[in-house]
C-alpha cells in the first residue's frame, strides 16, 4: 500500500506575501528640470516661468509625474512649486523624485494600504524571488507595518524561508 504524501507547507498555515503582487502599474513620466536651465547651470525666473505658461501641460493627464533635477545645479524650491502647481489640473499625482524614487513611494503605499488584521497572529512569508523587481525599501516598510501584528515574519519561500522577526 502505497504512502499518502502529506504536503506539509499547506498545512503549514503559513500565508505567503508576494510583494511583486503589489507593484505599482502606472507608468511614471519624467519632468527634467536640467532640460530648462539657463546654460545648464541656473534657472531664470523669467524665462522659466515663460516656459511654465507655454508648455503643454495636457500632456501630462492622467500621468504620475515625478519632477526632478538631473544636472548638478542648484535650483530654487519655488521652481518645483511653480512646475507642481501648473501640473495639478493634469496630472494625476505629482512627486518631487526621481522615477525611480516615486516608484519605491507607491510601493510603499500599496504597502501602507495593506490591512494588518489581515496578518493578525499570523506565520508571514514575505515572497523572495519572483519576476517582479522589488527595491528592498519594501522589504524594510513590511516589516515596519507587519511586524507588531505577525506572529512570525521570514523571508523566502515556505519552503526555504530566513527567520526575520519571531513574537516572544
Amino acid at each position: 500500500m502505497a504512502e499518502e504524501i502529506v504536503n506539509k507547507v499547506a498545512k503549514s498555515g503559513l500565508i505567503t506575501l508576494d510583494l511583486g503582487e503589489l507593484a505599482p502599474k502606472a507608468d511614471i513620466v519624467s519632468f527634467d528640470l536640467a532640460e530648462h536651465l539657463w546654460q545648464g547651470l541656473v534657472l531664470k525666473e523669467q524665462d522659466f516661468r515663460e516656459m511654465i505658461k507655454t508648455h503643454d501641460w495636457s500632456q501630462y493627464q492622467g500621468q504620475y509625474v515625478a519632477v526632478f533635477c538631473s544636472a548638478d545645479a542648484i535650483v530654487q524650491d519655488w521652481a518645483y512649486m511653480l512646475v507642481a502647481s501648473a501640473l495639478q489640473a493634469y496630472a494625476r499625482r505629482v512627486e518631487v523624485a526621481s522615477p525611480e524614487a516615486f516608484h519605491n513611494l507607491l510601493y510603499l503605499d500599496a504597502i501602507r494600504a495593506l490591512n494588518p488584521d489581515d496578518y493578525r497572529d499570523a506565520r508571514v512569508v514575505v515572497k523572495g524571488c519572483g519576476d517582479v523587481k522589488v527595491p528592498p525599501s519594501a522589504f524594510a516598510a513590511v516589516v515596519s507595518h507587519l511586524q507588531a501584528v505577525v506572529k512570525t515574519l521570514m523571508y523566502g519561500e515556505p519552503c526555504s524561508t530566513v527567520p526575520v522577526y519571531k513574537r516572544k
